[in-house]
């Protein structure tokens, strides 16, 4: 009778173990995409109203998978899977958030990378554009006269072509100051308000408006960017890169299968990302030879790097530009 009882036990636990989910996930390395590319039939980055230039190669954005709804088997073969990380679920779905919620913040952080990807490029290039009010930035001061989405026309009546414009109309100002900024608001006419400067950090003596400013095409120019079924804002760098490479003579990659990662601000830094291990191994995979690293991710990526990719080590975009044109004139980047 014993005996029985301890079958039918391990019988339920088997069950259990074989169809209840644990509150664990798994990731391991996605899908990768090229920039250069088109999907569905349209360029990942398509330009509009600019002078563009044929390109060719490999500028891939690499992902992260998450797979969900695991049984205490599966995650058991998961962590006999070198190329898949276990983690608790609330690490990449937060507690107390509806898979709409989560969704919707992929969403949004992606659209940002676009909008932050087509911005550094267009500082980078020094292109004249739009320069609106970005979304508040935590940690950043804001200036409760200006709203995300405002255009910037003029400040202290110099006009406003360009990011840097902003600092260079500033010049010899003080936080405190009261200056007079020209803006467009929801696409109406121009109104001037009057702004109460800032302090900035770092020990900057001169007065800010308080914005983390953002460059779009001016115009009927149009940059968009069109990838299905991706979301967070890892993506930006390679986005930009792409940008970049449509908007110049000649080619980035020279030949080289490049891909990469890395968040980036409108003004061009590279951000740090998650999941560098498991990316590399998913450029590894694709063909990758040399991979564009974010600076505070080396120490990592050194750490997980498979063997035949180079580590290129990258703060912002135009450390990116200058590796690839040292890479293809055959020379070697700065590594991680």
């Amino acid at each position: 009778m014993r005996l029985v009882l301890a079958v039918v036990g391990l019988l339920a636990v088997c069950v259990l173990a074989a169809t209840v989910p644990v509150p664990l996930v798994t990731l391991g390395p996605g899908p990768t995409f090229n920039t250069l590319d088109d999907q569905d039939g349209k360029p990942v980055v398509d330009v509009t109203g600019l002078p563009t230039y044929a390109t060719s190669g490999h500028l891939n954005m690499t992902t992260v998978s998450v797979t969900d709804g695991l049984t205490t088997f599966q995650v058991l073969r998961a962590w006999l899977d070198p190329d898949q990380q276990v983690v608790p679920r609330n690490a990449v779905f937060p507690a107390g958030q509806t898979q709409q919620q989560i969704d919707a913040k992929n969403d949004a952080d992606f659209s940002g990378s676009e909008t932050s990807a087509v911005s550094a490029a267009l500082t980078y290039l020094d292109l004249p554009s739009q320069v609106v009010v970005g979304p508040d930035i935590a940690g950043l001061p804001v200036n409760p006269v200006l709203r995300p989405g405002d255009r910037i026309v003029s400040v202290q009546g110099k006009e406003i072509g360009r990011i840097g414009d902003i600092r260079a109309a500033l010049a010899g100002t003080t936080p405190g100051q009261q200056i007079p900024v020209e803006i467009v608001r929801d696409d109406g006419p121009v109104q001037a308000v009057t702004v109460t400067l800032i302090q900035l950090g770092g020990g900057n003596t001169q007065g800010g408006l308080g914005i983390a400013p953002v460059a779009r095409p001016a115009g009927d120019e149009k940059i968009t960017i069109s990838l299905t079924g991706v979301g967070g804002p890892s993506a930006g760098l390679m986005f930009s890169l792409a940008v970049v490479d449509r908007l110049t003579p000649g080619e980035l990659t020279g030949g080289t299968f490049i891909a990469g990662t890395g968040e980036i601000a409108a003004t061009g830094e590279v951000g740090a990302i998650a999941g560098i291990p498991l990316k590399l191994i998913a450029a590894k995979d694709a063909g990758a030879t040399v991979f564009l690293v974010p600076a505070a991710n080396c120490t990592e990526a050194r750490e997980s790097a498979p063997e035949g990719i180079t580590l290129v080590k990258v703060e912002r975009l135009t450390d990116a530009v200058s590796d690839l044109d040292t890479i293809r004139a055959g020379g070697t980047a700065p590594t991680c």
